[in-house]
């Protein structure tokens, strides 16, 4: 299966309602906003960073950018980076822009969420590819997944 088709999966299974919504290659969050017809703030932006003993799901309003210092404190580690584009195929099987925000349900590591994301009603995303997105209730996304919520937004 897919990383998509088992995103779908765990959405229907659990009985949860959300938008599946195929649009055009989307390569940045403003252009998947515009594709969706959703406002900016609402896209969940995940990040893939390794520190020096895993790797870590990061997942930010698309209307803020992350604070690289205050997730090296939330790691407590001084050594970390941006999983790169080799990387992000090779373990997830997408390519950058496209990793969704799920953590151990879909992906194999811990989830942590910016403030940004709980505050919204809702939370799109894209679902493992750049033409395909979701949209559904943060309620539903959160009641789906095991996460740490953080504040780690530039001020």
């Amino acid at each position: 299966m897919t990383i998509t088709e088992r995103i779908r999966h765990l959405l229907e299974s659990n009985q949860i309602d959300f938008r599946e919504i195929d649009h055009h290659e989307t390569r940045t969050c403003e252009e998947s906003a515009e594709a969706r017809g959703e406002e900016l703030k609402y896209g969940g932006k995940t990040i893939l960073f390794k520190d020096k003993s895993d790797y870590r799901l990061f997942v930010i309003s698309a209307a803020l950018q992350i604070d690289n210092n205050k997730v090296r404190k939330i790691l407590g580690s001084q050594k970390l980076r941006f999983a790169t584009h080799e990387e992000l195929m090779n373990l997830a099987g997408v390519e950058s822009g496209a990793l969704p925000p799920f953590g151990r349900q879909i992906l194999p590591y811990d989830l942590y969420l910016d403030e940004s994301i709980v505050q919204n009603e809702i939370i799109c995303f894209n679902a493992g590819l750049l033409t395909k997105s979701f949209i559904m209730k943060t309620e539903d996304y959160l009641n789906l997944n095991d996460y740490k919520v953080c504040q780690f937004s530039k001020d």
